[in-house]
């Protein structure tokens, strides 16, 4: 049996004040900081130990790796950042209040745009100051990967479950423990395609900040079961 922890993100700035985030690089809130030390004190108490970690290149997701490694005493492990564990780009709602941007749309399109499968919001303009295209981080991608907006779905098919499969399953399958802290749609992805969720039950899937979810995995990586550290 094999033993993986997934750990979104602590909250962050935008979390707090309720905007689509997306690819935007914004910081941990305080109240996130706190989530992410606190689970590292679980996964330490709960007796967990990795050699190896996985994380975007989004600091919110970095940082809380490092806090709860560091609450851990496993701060030294290798770490491996991927952009294909970013979070999936909400379009041209990136920066906007979600309450707001459901009087201007209606609920109803909103709750679309964040929970369903196969919705993809308003793309961002190639022009748009939100575009990471200058952004150094993403210099060695092709721009035909960078995305200017993304369904659940595309995120999933496009990068989350190609690198799962190439890269984290081969890690873990050597005995490798593992840790990926990411975001909460990576999560749901992820949690897709292991559970084998529908298309309409994802829409109900909610991972919270900060909480260390354990999936037990048999020798074939199926799930034996699945529970949050708390």
């Amino acid at each position: 049996m094999y033993k993986l922890v997934l750990l979104r993100h602590g909250e962050s700035v935008w979390n707090m004040e309720n905007r689509f985030t997306g690819w935007q690089d914004v910081d941990l809130s305080a109240k996130g900081e706190l989530q992410a030390k606190e689970a590292g004190k679980i996964l330490s108490k709960a007796g967990y130990i990795f050699d190896l970690s996985y994380t975007s290149y989004l600091k919110r997701a970095i940082k809380t790796l490092h806090i709860s490694l560091e609450e851990s005493k496993l701060l030294w492990i290798p770490e491996i950042k991927a952009w294909e564990l970013n979070e999936r780009h909400y379009g041209a709602l990136e920066g906007l209040n979600k309450a707001e941007t459901a009087k201007d749309y209606s609920v109803e399109q909103v709750h679309n745009w964040r929970r369903s499968f196969k919705s993809s919001p308003p793309l961002l303009n190639k022009d748009d100051k939100r575009c990471v295209t200058n952004d150094a981080k993403y210099f060695s991608l092709d721009p035909l990967q960078i995305p200017y907006g993304e369904s659940l779905e595309e995120m999933m098919q496009k990068r989350v479950i190609p690198y799962w499969t190439d890269q984290i399953t081969p890690a873990i399958l050597e005995g490798r423990k593992i840790i990926i802290s990411a975001h909460g749609n990576t999560l749901r992805g992820l949690a897709k395609h292991l559970d084998h969720i529908s298309d309409q039950e994802i829409e109900k899937l909610d991972i919270p900040t900060g909480v260390p979810l354990v999936y037990e995995l048999d020798a074939s990586l199926h799930p034996i079961t699945h529970y949050y550290l708390t």
